[in-house]
């Protein structure tokens, strides 16, 4: 009995070394982790472009450390007016070969729908929606009907406006995380008209003109509308203009992330581009060097971030189609306004396959 109860010690004093072991090497490890660069350039941005979470970075690095790594990953912007002469809607031709693999994609439509095109996107570290509309008279901006004293989810402006199709567009008041899309940062236009503009926008105008072309501007809204402005929101950054990128130091300073999208390409077509992040096993999320890539590949032209994270929202026909990283349960987020795809025409359109997050 004497011996049995002495290999049960012996036993448990085992496991505990083992365990006290494992221990030791996650944290020698986890010490090790953090002092790497590639580490800390993932972490630090990620961390202070949520806004609401920017507590992590001061919580593994001090303030000098998160100051430099923020000072090598900064956006350098392309500074061209934009030349509208360049996009010519209507351009879309029968095609019966294709330059390669994703203008195929793009322009095989779906059975039955001529308005939009969706297509899935799965990368190693993060999944993707892209949705290309074929008429950007179809595109329209969706703005909360309760401006001012809360927001409205993407599902909801859609089905509100008759649309089919939803993204989420500017950035708004979010205080401690709480932001319920209420009070948006800068400025927006409707019709033609600025109907809100408040401090703490950043980035520039983006939108389209009267005659459906995209127009990104860091002009003033009253100038911008003398421009021909119709409907824009401000946010930002620009990535693309006149077709040549925004040069992006590191990750830009906006870490590795889900985002909004949208751009559009020489011959009209609009790409909304919707990517799933800060679900660990699913989607991490991606660098806005990740979502030029991504524009390039479909010819994008010209191409704005819009607001990302939890705010990061795709509807389609009626139905939350991403899985965002916070709010899914309750149909998403509410936000401020939201780009729409609506069918003017009433061209034949027809929903694609539901969308089960795989």
């Amino acid at each position: 009995m004497k011996k049995v109860k002495k290999k049960l010690r012996l036993k448990r004093v085992s496991i505990f070394t083992v365990l006290i072991f494992l221990l030791d090497i996650i944290v020698i490890d986890g010490l090790i982790l953090i002092q790497r660069d590639d580490f800390k350039a993932f972490w630090i941005p990620t961390a202070m472009t949520t806004m609401t979470h920017q507590y992590l970075a001061y919580t593994l690095y001090n303030e000098d450390t998160v100051n430099q790594v923020m000072s090598e990953n900064y956006v350098e912007h392309n500074m061209e007016e934009i030349n509208l002469d360049e996009i010519v809607v209507g351009n879309i031709k029968e095609k019966k070969n294709y330059a390669n693999k994703y203008e195929k994609e793009l322009f095989t439509k779906d059975p039955g729908n001529d308005v939009y095109k969706t297509i899935r996107i799965i990368e190693p570290r993060y999944k993707a929606w892209l949705i290309g509309v074929y008429d950007p008279a179809d595109v329209e901006l969706a703005v909360s009907s309760k401006l001012g004293k809360a927001g409205q989810s993407v599902n909801t402006l859609v089905k509100n406006n008759q649309g089919l199709v939803g993204l989420n567009g500017g950035g708004f008041e979010d205080l401690d995380g709480w932001g319920n899309g209420s009070i948006p940062y800068g400025a927006i236009i409707q019709d033609g008209k600025l109907i809100w503009n408040h401090p703490g926008g950043s980035g520039g105008l983006i939108g389209f003109t009267n005659d459906h072309k995209m127009y990104l501007t860091y002009k003033s809204p009253k100038d911008a509308i003398a421009d021909g402005m119709k409907e824009a929101v401000e946010f930002g950054p620009f990535l693309i203009v006149n077709g040549k990128t925004s040069k992006i130091h590191g990750d830009g300073g906006w870490g590795t992330a889900p985002r909004s999208v949208i751009a559009q390409r020489k011959d009209g077509v609009v790409l909304l581009l919707n990517i799933e992040g800060r679900l660990p096993g699913y989607s991490i999320g991606a660098t806005m060097n990740d979502v030029i890539d991504i524009l390039l590949r479909y010819k994008a032209y010209n191409a704005a971030n819009l607001d990302g994270g939890a705010s990061s929202t795709l509807s389609v026909e009626g139905k939350l189609w991403n899985r965002p990283s916070a709010g899914g349960e309750y149909g998403g987020r509410t936000v401020s306004n939201a780009w729409i795809v609506t069918n003017k025409e009433n061209k034949p359109a027809k929903a694609p396959v539901k969308s089960n997050y795989k």
